[in-house]
């Protein structure tokens, strides 16, 4: 059972996973499941990073789109464990793999992205992504994401 009531929104995403305006990719989680999660984000149009990457020609940095991803992986885990409790710390990435490009973002455009899990192994969850815009494919990868309190006692 989901802890999230869904749809989501920036709210109860605040009080799921730490990150904060203005490095909060995910507007919203439209379902969630025990195997996968799907959110959206708009991409602010007016967001300081368009002024320096690409200027004239705006693309959205493949980074944040990468890091909506693992935003969108963090809430699915965090559904999963109930919260993350202090002991566990906070989710962090642990592996970023397979990352394919298919497109270019541009500003005012919302993302529809689909997180899945692949496998969880003690601490760490093994996850893939797709993200698409307007019915295009984005972005596809798999990335790992572990809780920092796991990784402090296993040593990694």
């Amino acid at each position: 059972m989901s802890r999230l009531a869904i749809p989501a929104d920036r709210s109860a995403i605040e009080a799921a996973i730490p990150h904060r305006a203005p490095f909060l990719f995910v507007d919203r989680v439209l379902e969630l499941d025990p195997a996968s999660i799907r959110t959206e984000w708009r991409v602010p149009p007016e967001a300081p990073w368009f002024a320096g990457h690409y200027p004239g020609q705006p693309v959205t940095p493949g980074v944040l789109i990468c890091e909506h991803c693992l935003q969108s992986g963090a809430l699915f885990v965090s559904d999963a464990l109930s919260g993350f409790k202090s002991e566990d710390g906070v989710p962090v990435l642990t592996r970023l793999e397979l990352a394919r490009f298919r497109r270019m973002v541009l500003p005012g455009e919302t993302l529809s992205t689909r997180v899945e899990l692949v496998e969880r192994v003690g601490p760490a969850w093994f996850l893939k992504a797709k993200v698409t815009s307007g019915g295009q494919r984005v972005l596809e990868l798999s990335f790992v994401l572990s809780a920092t309190g796991a990784i402090g006692k296993s040593g990694a």
